[in-house]
């Protein structure tokens, strides 16, 4: 019993010891993350309490504890929701136009890399690059005050010149049809420098002995970018698919509404107009709470589905 008593005694000190040694070495980081852990409190973690919104009626002289429920067990306005015409348009519209961004701009950023990388001239590599990535430094009203100039039908300069070689005016803003792929387009010369700069970094982690090995083999440079780039680059493919499935609900406010007019309003009102449009300017709060809710509840559950098809192709996910 007393050997016992004594180990227990030194062992005590020891691990006080480490405990100590530990904190004195990742002391600084901890603190570090003091200030990200209050911000995450503040304005992520408290503002969830008023989720409970979308289940009770809003009034702006009570507080979200003291609101009354909504009718059919707090289900009311998630029942009206369904049943406006506008929000199943908007979830159409989002849905069409997040789907046409994945499929249409998801690859770009890769085709972008995989040729800046096969650039053998450097200064026109960093000069093609740093074109690419600048205009994801415009905000959205000045991109569309930019596609007017541009687009409009009779004073864009576009089809001013399509006018002089005896084309008629494409309606690139104002029919439908025309505008989506406008939007994807704009969408896709915005981002897709930035988005290269991460398969770019990817890239530049490949040990150079494995397109040695490869050359050695006979491969020429197509062989190299499909047998050796794009297998190194695939776990950073995967990480970006499945954050991008995980947002295919989601949507930005400004690039539809800066982009939309009345005569593509059956397209281009999408769920963050649409709060805009009932919450904001209409005032149906717990409506919008509803909808708000349901569409991150959706995107959380394309997040897990997208993580777990991953893995079971082998991938690492994100969790």
């Amino acid at each position: 019993m007393k050997n016992a008593d004594s180990t227990q005694s030194l062992s005590a000190p020891k691990k006080k010891q480490k405990i100590g040694d530990y904190l004195h070495r990742y002391g600084t980081l901890y603190l570090l993350l003091i200030l990200p852990i209050i911000y995450f409190i503040i304005f992520k973690y408290i503002p969830m309490t008023y989720i409970q919104v979308a289940f009770k009626k809003y009034t702006i002289i009570k507080s979200a504890w003291e609101m009354p429920w909504a009718d059919n067990n707090g289900l009311e306005y998630f029942i009206k929701a369904f049943s406006n015409r506008d929000f199943l348009y908007a979830l159409r519209n989002t849905i069409m136009l997040n789907l046409l961004d994945l499929v249409v701009g998801f690859p770009a950023p890769i085709l972008l890399a995989l040729l800046l990388n096969e650039l053998r001239i450097k200064w026109f590599k960093k000069f093609t690059q740093t074109v690419a990535y600048l205009p994801h430094f415009l905000s959205w009203i000045i991109i569309s005050g930019m596609a007017v100039q541009l687009l409009a039908p009779s004073s864009g300069l576009l089809n001013i010149l399509l006018n002089r070689m005896g084309i008629e005016s494409v309606p690139f803003l104002n029919s439908s049809i025309h505008w989506v792929f406008t939007y994807v387009f704009l969408g896709i010369w915005q981002s897709v420098g930035w988005n290269t700069i991460i398969y770019l970094a990817a890239i530049t982690g490949i040990n150079p002995e494995l397109y040695e090995a490869a050359a050695m083999d006979g491969a020429g440079r197509f062989r190299k970018i499909w047998y050796v780039t794009l297998p190194s680059i695939r776990p950073t493919i995967v990480i970006l698919l499945i954050l991008s499935l995980g947002r295919i609900l989601g949507s930005e406010f400004d690039r539809p509404y800066a982009l939309g007019n009345n005569l593509v309003k059956d397209v281009s009102n999408v769920i963050a107009t649409f709060v805009y449009t009932y919450g904001i300017r209409g005032l149906q709060f717990s409506l919008t709470t509803a909808v708000g809710l349901f569409q991150s509840a959706v995107c959380v559950i394309f997040l897990f589905m997208a993580n777990g098809l991953a893995k079971k192709f082998g991938e690492r996910g994100i969790m």
